[in-house]
């Protein structure tokens, strides 16, 4: 019997449940029952106990219980996540979801923390972590493809971001190319993907998501670029629940990419998403900047960008330029 166990029971019945009940459903003493629930109770939950009627668990409006138990009460996997690591305060979770590569923990593997002292973006920026307000976690993979493909794994995870994020807001959101989740054109989410391998084999791809979520108010030096779920839809979201159906939706997306081993068969959905798409945009080359209107990925997982100058079309690799758009971030 674990602790998310009983809570997930609790939740499901949403009424009294007997100790008796949960006793035999479990094979366990009334005694380890009622430890079980003290437990919880630390942790923070209010649970009601009655005579001849049970334990009641009383839901608290707003109440965000971020922890081990409360995300694996709501986790609904097959394999993604059944291996979990919750910390309150890590250096970095893309580095702990490393860590445990190299001990050879199985793919699926995943690291949450309340808290990171030295979270990093894209191109080694920094990634402000502070406690109790947003999502900070890395999952472990072990894709059995050539290197190149996997690139798109990052595609895979803002997909699966958005479309959990989306059922926690009624904005709606986009995916501002090749991964920033966007809503009102304002960056809520990041994601900074990490590999090793060898020519011809990987050895394990690390995916490390930032998600503001509970932020009332972003540093004034980027609110033109920033914000929070809380900002955008005007409430707090309990961030475990939010973290349980981001597995959920890369559980299922990775099942389609994993059949073949490319983006075919996501990227209509995703260009579906790709606030870029139809919209003019600079290329911020290095060979040189050129100005364009974004047509959407290809299989690769490329911005197809016709040329506003001659027409041409350009294929634009994430790792290679950077795109914003003309006016304004997106």
């Amino acid at each position: 019997m674990k602790n998310e166990e009983i809570l997930r029971q609790l939740r499901d019945a949403g009424g009294y449940v007997s100790g008796q009940e949960l006793c035999e459903q479990y094979g366990v003493s009334r005694t380890a029952v009622w430890k079980a629930i003290r437990q919880l109770e630390k942790d923070g939950y209010v649970i009601e106990a009655q005579n001849n009627k049970g334990y009641r668990l009383v839901e608290k409006d707003g109440a965000d219980i971020f922890t081990k138990v409360e995300i694996e009460s709501h986790l609904d996997t097959e394999w993604i996540g059944r291996e979990l690591l919750f910390l309150k305060e890590t250096t970095s979770t893309n580095i702990d979801a490393k860590n445990l590569a190299e001990k050879g923990d199985p793919a699926g593997a995943v690291v949450v923390a309340d808290m990171q002292t030295a979270g990093r973006g894209r191109r080694g920026r920094e990634w402000v972590s502070p406690a109790g307000k947003d999502i900070y976690m890395s999952l472990m993979l072990r894709p059995q493809c050539r290197p190149e493909k996997a690139s798109v794994l990052t595609l895979v995870m803002a997909m699966s971001v958005l479309e959990a994020v989306q059922e926690f807001v009624s904005q709606t959101c986009g995916i501002k190319w090749p991964n920033d989740i966007v809503i009102n054109n304002k960056k809520v989410c990041g994601i900074l993907t990490e590999m090793s391998a060898e020519l011809d084999r990987i050895h394990y791809v690390i995916i490390g998501v930032g998600i503001n979520v509970n932020q009332e108010q972003i540093a004034v030096e980027i609110q033109d670029k920033a914000t929070s779920l809380c900002i955008e839809g005007g409430g707090q979201i309990r961030r475990a629940a939010l973290v349980a159906r981001v597995l959920h939706c890369f559980e299922e997306n990775y099942a389609i990419f994993e059949k073949d081993w490319d983006f075919s068969g996501l990227v209509d959905k995703y260009n579906s998403y790709l606030v870029n798409r139809g919209r003019q945009v600079r290329v911020l080359d290095p060979k040189g900047a050129y100005d364009g209107i974004a047509k959407g990925i290809n299989e690769k997982g490329e911005l197809i960008v016709e040329r506003g100058d001659d027409g041409k079309i350009e294929l634009v690799y994430a790792g290679e330029v950077s795109v914003r758009g003309i006016y304004g971030y997106v």
